[in-house]
């Protein structure tokens, strides 16, 4: 259930029940406690996963190069502070990305160049087989999750494939939720900084049907309420998690899960909500998606529309 004073509240599918009978546990990531996964010229890189999508937060040192040979789809590249920019090469093309950006990479081979180095977050579906098998959490994922269908991308842009880069400077908007961005394999929802704990009478419990919701911690910290739906059979059942993560962390939040997530320290905390693919709720929200023009949806029988 939504605040009302939440935008999601006017989503129909935020009042549709849950009927899955069987459910997979959530993932906590706390990178600040591991150890990484990449740990060499480049800097410092953790890595974890969902069902559909992998997580690469990196702590890149000046030069820093990341590159990737024939890879099969597009990802995401977000640069979250406004000091450390970018350059990143696709087919031949350079393109310099400023920082406090996000950007969406083609598939096929292409270089990541973090000149002043700094911290750089790339995301990947689990089609790269390489980074899935290397993730942290890779065992929890030896066996298909529940409740998730498989993988499907969305539609192409119209335009074709470029290194298409938005500004995350964008204002707040009454009625609109958070800044959000789509790509074919990823929704990107960076959240506004808050400042202080959040209000305990203004949560937003809620649940999905059928798609993992991953959290991103940038800043501060969060206890992740999440509560498993009840069922008749008892070995079903799950116990309520509480699970304060600082940053950076990752959270996989899996369907139907209820969850809400409060900010817990006195400062800034911030979240970043991925989904993979991405989702046709938010999609569907005149003005919500800040990139629809350059992403088409999927019609219903796959086409773009």
């Amino acid at each position: 259930m939504y605040n009302s004073s939440d935008p999601r509240s006017s989503l129909a599918t935020a009042r549709t029940g849950p009927s899955a009978t069987d459910f997979a546990a959530a993932e906590y990531l706390k990178f600040y406690e591991t150890a990484p996964q990449e740990d060499d010229s480049n800097g410092k890189t953790w890595l974890g996963r969902g069902q559909n999508f992998i997580i690469a937060h990196s702590e890149a040192r000046p030069g820093a190069t990341f590159g990737r040979k024939g890879q099969v789809d597009e990802y995401a590249v977000l640069l979250p502070d406004a000091k450390s920019s970018a350059t990143i090469t696709w087919q031949g093309r350079t393109e310099t990305v400023s920082g406090y950006s996000l950007a969406f990479v083609p598939p096929g081979d292409s270089t990541v160049v973090m000149p002043e180095g700094g911290r750089l977050v790339r995301m990947f579906s689990s089609r790269s087989e390489d980074l899935a098998l290397a993730c942290i959490n890779a065992a929890a994922y030896a066996t298909h999750h529940p409740n998730i269908p498989p993988f499907q991308p969305w539609p192409e842009p119209k335009d074709g494939y470029r290194v298409r880069t938005y500004s995350l400077d964008v204002p707040d908007e009454p009625g609109r939720f958070g800044r959000i961005w789509r790509c074919t394999t990823f929704m990107v929802n960076v959240l506004p900084q808050e400042r202080g704990p959040r209000d305990i009478a203004k949560l937003s419990p809620h649940y999905h049907d059928d798609f993992e919701q991953c959290s991103l911690a940038l800043e501060g910290s969060y206890t992740h309420h999440i509560r498993w739906p009840w069922t008749p059979n008892l070995h079903a059942w799950r116990a309520d998690d509480h699970e304060l993560c600082g940053s950076p962390s990752v959270t996989v939040i899996p369907p139907p899960a209820i969850h809400t997530s409060r900010g817990m320290d006195a400062n800034v905390n911030q979240l970043v909500d991925i989904f993979s693919p991405p989702r046709f709720d938010f999609s569907e929200k005149q003005g919500w998606v800040l990139n629809a023009d350059d992403y088409p949806m999927p019609g219903p029988s796959g086409a773009a529309r």
